[in-house]
């Protein structure tokens, strides 16, 4: 359950996918004991402010924290995160209940990159055909 969602395939595979990066759990990791404000978590994870809003946005859109704008001293619009309550436990019959309403939602573009024979997917997904014209070469 994230939050007080019940949870779906969409929202496993929208945490599963927030949650596999070492940034991410750093910032859940600060956000355990409260809110804070964008500067201030920048500033003791040691990280940009535009990277720290890339991860919270990928959080937040998993439902894992959620922002809130609020005035700071002197009038100024400081924006707070904080983590959302929640708790995952994957199963194989978790995974065997979602998979029914699971679309198979690999595009074909993302089929074909995924056997490309030179470890280049932007060109498998271009429209040159770099990788059929030299797929029996090494990357």
């Amino acid at each position: 359950m994230i939050g007080e969602e019940p949870l779906t395939e969409e929202a496993l595979l929208a945490a599963c996918a927030a949650l596999a990066n070492p940034h991410r759990l750093r910032i859940l990791g600060a956000l355990a004991d409260g809110r804070q404000y964008v500067s201030l978590l920048a500033r003791e994870l040691g990280m940009s402010r535009p990277l720290l809003h890339m991860h919270l946005q990928k959080l937040q859109a998993a439902g894992l924290v959620r922002g809130e704008l609020a005035l700071g001293e002197g009038g100024k619009a400081v924006k707070y995160f904080e983590a959302v309550p929640f708790a995952l436990e994957i199963t194989p019959q978790l995974v065997k209940s979602l998979i029914d309403t699971l679309q198979d939602s690999t595009t074909d573009t993302e089929k074909d990159t995924s056997l490309c024979p030179r470890n280049k997917p932007e060109c498998c997904s271009s429209s040159d055909s770099c990788c059929s014209s030299q797929s029996s070469s090494s990357p």
